[in-house]
């Protein structure tokens, strides 16, 4: 099979149709992309719970499929639909990608990879390389997240192939949080357990069909509660922490409940 094709012999003479069928499909595949970017957005905000989410995740899937369509379609109109021309071209453009656009392109099928296999959704709540945030696009090379201080960061999906992926919620509407509290070990300790269990209980941003969770650790300096609960949407994750951290501070404290100090730095990063 005799590969040397020059490249005006892959090209077809595009007449005014063939031309005018290209715009047309372009406008068509970009109009899907945009509208499915408006519409599937502004259709979750509307919905709840797992429904939003799998709304949300069809978007980037959308995206890809008005892409391949759109390449399908406009690829033969432009190339002379041979094998060996298809060949040569994929050839030469997997050289030219390979050299110049390495990370670039790794991205991009890390970004295909991401579609498959999921690791984020839009919606999801997840860290990578300590930036922390919910997903609010996917794009082909790119994760965009906003972070708790409204900042957008966009994470190459090439992260994929070298970071871990932190993923709070991992496509469903529950996200735990987790509360801490240090207090001195002179206490009852049931006691306290029932207080924090209360004032998670009492919170208006509590989930009350899922479990509270009380873990108590003994510590040199004193006892580590850890107080986990469910918000009911995942977006108040931080309204509900703070709600628990300054509820839980006022009612121990009410009950003659000394909070410790750690007494180094060396024994806090231990205990954290």
């Amino acid at each position: 099979m005799d590969l040397s094709v020059s490249l005006p012999e892959f090209i077809k003479p595009l007449d005014q149709g063939a031309l005018l069928e290209i715009i047309l499909i372009v406008g068509v595949a970009v109009a899907v992309v945009v509208i499915s970017q408006h519409l599937l957005p502004w259709l979750a905000e509307r919905l709840h719970g797992r429904n939003r989410l799998y709304v949300l995740a069809t978007v980037p899937v959308v995206r890809l499929v008005a892409l391949v369509v759109a390449l399908w379609l406009i690829v033969p109109l432009v190339i002379e639909p041979s094998f060996e021309n298809f060949v040569a071209l994929l050839g030469a453009l997997g050289i030219m990608l390979g050299f110049a656009l390495k990370d670039y392109v790794s991205s991009l099928v890390a970004g295909i990879v991401a579609l498959y296999e999921m690791p984020y959704r839009l919606g999801d709540w997840i860290e990578i390389d300590g930036a922390y945030g919910e997903v609010r696009r996917i794009g082909m090379r790119t994760v965009d997240i906003m972070t708790p201080d409204a900042t957008t960061v966009s994470i190459p999906h090439l992260k994929m192939w070298t970071s871990a992926i932190y993923n709070g919620n991992d496509g469903s509407p529950l996200l735990m949080c987790v509360v801490n509290f240090f207090l001195q070990p002179d206490h009852d300790g049931r006691y306290v357990k029932q207080v924090l269990h209360d004032v998670a209980l009492t919170s208006v941003y509590v989930r009350i069909d899922e479990p509270v969770i009380i873990v108590a650790s003994e510590l040199p300096w004193g006892t580590k509660y850890q107080l986990k609960a469910y918000p009911i949407d995942a977006r108040d994750q931080f309204d509900f922490t703070t709600d628990l951290t300054l509820r839980g501070k006022e009612q121990l404290a009410q009950h003659g409940i000394a909070f410790a100090a750690a007494p180094a730095i060396a024994d806090a990063r231990v205990a954290l």
